[in-house]
């Protein structure tokens, strides 16, 4: 791994979340003025909210034109999308107007109880990992995971590898370093699918199986955005650039030239750049 990231240490969580949701701008208007379409898959966890809420609130929310946009989930836990756990329910409660009427959609604002910024996105361009459906006809994990490679062969753009080729690819980091719902030690590298079913993981909560794309899909995508803080994080964030096993820290996956590293001042606090 020759060719390294972007690296961006701000002092405060609250001003990586800006970076993130400029960031997030910037990509997706290059993209929408190159073709007319920008493909986001984006995240969960503690980042998402906050980001959330700068990308609905002005001036970023006039930035872009939102109908442009395509968004996907670079990973998900097996539930349906309105329950607290889903990665979907923090942009559908926090960024949109009303969700989408397809059951893998989810809940609408006004359902789950928190009126959204209003951004529109139309229900079309929201492509959850169908989660809802799996749950309701009983195909489980390796279903959902199915349905969503089908869905990103069928709509996503693709590279000349035939990869589906995201504009801009959102990460967080979990505490074990893990990214996407990509563990340390998983099967998921040895999977031949672009999606693929994760169980249940036992060392980190929640304990519930999800569904990922492959980590090969990060080369393929146009930016890859890693964001994370706090000083729980800062000692995985040093691992990552230091070894090259993916495996044994999947962080190092995004050690990519197509990425930009968002960090606070915690959680860069132990890493040493070459």
């Amino acid at each position: 791994m020759s060719s390294m990231p972007q690296v961006r240490v701000l002092p405060t969580p609250d001003e990586v979340s800006a970076a993130a949701a400029a960031e997030i701008i910037r990509v997706l208007a290059a993209a929408i003025a190159a073709r007319g379409v920008a493909h986001w898959a984006t995240t969960g966890g503690s980042a998402a909210p906050p980001v959330y809420r700068l990308l609905g609130s002005p001036p970023l929310r006039q930035a872009i034109d939102w109908d442009c946009v395509h968004v996907w989930w670079g990973d998900d836990r097996f539930v349906p999308v309105d329950h607290p756990l889903s990665n979907v329910l923090p942009l559908e409660q926090i960024l949109l107007d009303s969700g989408g009427d397809d059951s893998d959609i989810g809940a609408t604002t006004s359902d789950v109880g928190e009126a959204g910024l209003g951004v529109h996105i139309p229900a079309a361009n929201l492509h959850p990992i169908p989660m809802s459906a799996a749950i309701q006809h009983g195909t489980g994990v390796v279903g959902a995971a199915a349905a969503y490679a089908a869905a990103l062969a069928e709509l996503a753009p693709v590279n000349e590898d035939r990869l589906p080729a995201f504009d801009l690819v959102w990460l967080g980091v979990g505490p074990d370093g893990h990214i996407l719902s990509v563990f340390p030690g998983s099967a998921v590298w040895d999977a031949g699918t672009n999606v693929a079913p994760v169980p249940a993981p036992t060392h980190v909560e929640p304990h519930v199986e999800r569904v990922t794309i492959h980590p090969r899909l990060l080369a393929a995508a146009g930016e890859v955005l890693v964001v994370t803080t706090g000083a729980g994080k800062a000692a995985n964030v040093a691992k990552a650039w230091t070894g090259d096993d993916v495996r044994e820290l999947p962080l190092r996956a995004a050690r990519l030239p197509n990425a930009v590293w968002l960090l606070d001042e915690a959680a860069a606090a132990e890493l040493t750049l070459p």
